[in-house]
Parts: structure tokens; sequence; C-alpha cells
């Protein structure tokens, strides 16, 4: 019995790939132990891969007001209500890790108001659910709320656009039937 593949399209092969994308792979490789399947399943369209990770590294690495922890609550949470497996486990992997708390990751996918998250977190996941799963009723309320917490409109900015470059990348985890990489699931455990 073979092994499940990562995707249900095609996925190129390494060294098929222009050196730009190559690199950033092997950098992920050296750094991680492994190559997460996303940028194996995203890779057969390079352009697209490229603006991908774009806005990924212009939010996800962008200094701010939300902590590297923050920012993986708010994918876990939204892919969380999207039913995403692969954004669920990979990112409730890096929340674990960047948290340094071996069960938040699942107590957030599971129900991020049982979690244990101050007000200013609730918060910031409640305006994010609106907007993943209700976006057309999110409104200045939901700034308001935010502001109230501490946020800044640019806090308010970034947890929209987490939020909504999270729903893109659900949605291609859907089509394609990523699986979620296997070494994804023991990631700040704090297993051997």
């Amino acid at each position: 019995m073979g092994e499940t593949p990562i995707s249900r399209f095609s996925v190129p092969e390494l060294d098929e790939l222009p050196a730009d994308m190559r690199e950033r792979i092997e950098a992920v490789r050296e750094k991680t132990g492994f190559v997460p399947n996303v940028f194996l399943a995203l890779a057969r369209r390079p352009d697209e891969f490229r603006a991908f990770f774009a806005y990924y590294d212009a939010l996800m690495l962008r200094e701010g007001g939300l902590s590297k922890a923050e920012k993986e609550m708010i994918v876990v949470a939204t892919s969380a209500a999207n039913q995403c497996p692969y954004c669920v486990v990979a990112h409730g992997a890096l929340l674990r890790l960047f948290s340094k708390d071996p069960l938040l990751g699942d107590k957030v996918a599971i129900n991020y108001r049982s979690a244990g998250l101050d007000r200013r977190q609730r918060t910031m996941l409640d305006a994010a659910l609106k907007l993943a799963t209700a976006p057309q009723t999110f409104g200045e309320e939901d700034i308001q709320n935010l502001l109230a917490c501490g946020f800044t409109r640019e806090d308010v900015w970034d947890i929209g656009a987490i939020t909504s470059l999270f729903a893109l990348s659900n949605r291609m985890a859907h089509l394609t039937d990523m699986r979620p990489n296997d070494e994804f699931y023991d990631m700040g455990r704090g297993r051997k």
C-alpha cells in the first residue's frame, strides 16, 4: 500500500522548479527538517506560488501589534471554522511552538472560547471568525470592539488580512485535498 498523495493534482519534482522556488523550499527543509506539503502542492503554478508566499510573508512575518502566536491563533480558529485539516494541523503546530503551550493549538481548534485566552485574544478571534463565517455582518462595531481591547487600526487590518489570506489557503487545501505532513502532529508537544 502506497503513501497517500499530498494533493489530488500533480506535484512537480523539486528539480523541475525555477531556482528561486527551489531555494525557498530547500531553506524551509533546512530549517524544519521536512518540506511542508503546501509548498509542493502550490508549486505546480509558479506565479501563484510566488504571489501566495509573498503575501504570507508580508502578513505573517510583519512586525506589529500581533504576536506570532496570536497570528497563528487566527489561522487555527478560522481554519477550524472552515474545516480545513491541513491548516488546522500545520498552524496548530506553529501555535504550539510560538506559544510554548503543547495544548493551545488543539484548544483553539476545538473551541477558542474555552481555551483560556484573555479578553483581548477572544475579541480578536470573535472578529476573525465573524469575518471568516459571516463577512457581510462584519462592521464598525467589530472594529470598535477591537480598538477597545487595545488593538490599533493597523492590527485590525492584520486580523482581517490574515483571516482573508487563510480563507484562500483553506479553499485551496480543500480543492487539492492537501494532506498535512505527519511531522506537524508532534511539533511543539514536547515529545521526542
